[in-house]
């Protein structure tokens, strides 16, 4: 079977948004290759070990590839592109000099070629992820994911991945209940499971999410504690607006208000949810947001604060920015 492999040459600051525009036009497949440098800083502080080439893509750009099927109208799709593309400058997204262009591959040719390069990943002191298909030594006291991403987003290898689940490791005690809104893989849900959450909720509204985080929760043998479901946060509180299937009364995996939420997903859209998430969360319960791009950082944590949240931590991995903010024992 032949597919268009659709390519936007940007900069790494778009890959977020620009890959989300590809999976809403029902892409089978998105991957995603940045600058392959060496003066690229990488976090290696937990004996991360970076395996991808080098490349000859300049420092802060990167490669977008979608993959449609070969029915598609890709130059209709090429068009579409542009505009969304364009807008992302007035949220202080820059994609650059973008460049967008096309061609037939064969199935074989992209369908698994990725695999190559996800390999075991240690990405806190305890979790590490595995790839169903690699062998790995379990070390003593090392808490494993099993992950096989499909087409979702969430490998651990993006900084706000890596940085939700290190926050994740810092603030659970266990036996809480959690909800991981925008759970692409299911790989946060998974993680707080393992360091001793009791039970999460996990939401996402793209279809090929909800199935791979179900699948991926069934890999790690979660089904008992961990229910997906294709909704937004609106839909676990019964709001107007809401979008999905979960109404307030119908998860039996968490009673809201829960004692934390987890959200990786971008500033724009975090920003529209908080005070959702101040009505989902107990007094005193946290709320860990993250996919926030440095140049949102102050819009956010004002949101947070305009909500009443208490801001106790802001932590940072490249240009990448994750707060814990608490909300109050007491409401005034």
């Amino acid at each position: 079977m032949k597919w268009h492999e659709l390519t936007i040459s940007t900069t790494e600051q778009a890959i977020e948004m620009i890959s989300n525009f590809l999976h809403e036009r029902d892409a089978d497949g998105v991957s995603i290759e940045e600058s392959g440098t060496l003066n690229k800083q990488r976090d290696t502080s937990l004996g991360q070990w970076y395996e991808t080439p080098l490349n000859d893509i300049p420092e802060g750009q990167a490669v977008i590839k979608g993959y449609f099927s070969e029915g598609t109208d890709i130059g209709v799709l090429k068009a579409e592109l542009v505009a969304p593309i364009e807008q992302l400058r007035e949220f202080g997204i820059d994609p650059g000099d973008y460049e967008i262009t096309s061609q037939m591959v064969d199935e074989e040719d992209w369908a698994t070629a990725w695999k190559q390069y996800f390999k075991p990943l240690k990405v806190s002191d305890t979790l590490t992820i595995k790839p169903t298909w690699e062998e790995y030594e379990v070390a003593p006291n090392e808490k494993i994911i099993e992950l096989d991403p499909g087409m979702a987003f969430g490998t651990g290898t993006h900084p706000t991945t890596s940085l939700c689940l290190q926050t994740l490791e810092s603030v659970i005690k266990g036996g809480e209940e959690i909800i991981d809104v925008g759970t692409g893989s299911g790989i946060l849900a998974i993680g707080a499971c393992r360091l001793g959450a009791s039970r999460v909720l996990a939401l996402d509204l793209d279809p090929i999410a909800v199935t791979s985080a179900t699948e991926n929760v069934r890999l790690n043998g979660l089904e008992q504690q961990v229910e997906v479901k294709l909704s937004d946060l609106l839909g676990v509180l019964g709001g107007k607006g809401a979008r999905g299937s979960v109404g307030s009364n119908e998860s039996t995996t968490v009673t809201v208000p829960v004692d934390l939420v987890v959200a990786n997903i971008l500033a724009e859209i975090i920003l529209l949810f908080i005070d959702e998430v101040y009505q989902a969360l107990k007094p005193g319960g946290l709320y860990i947001s993250s996919g926030i791009y440095k140049n949102k950082e102050e819009l956010v944590e004002q949101g947070l604060v305009k909500a009443g949240f208490i801001v106790e931590e802001t932590r940072r991995n490249e240009d990448w920015v994750v707060f814990v903010a608490r909300k109050p024992q007491v409401t005034e």
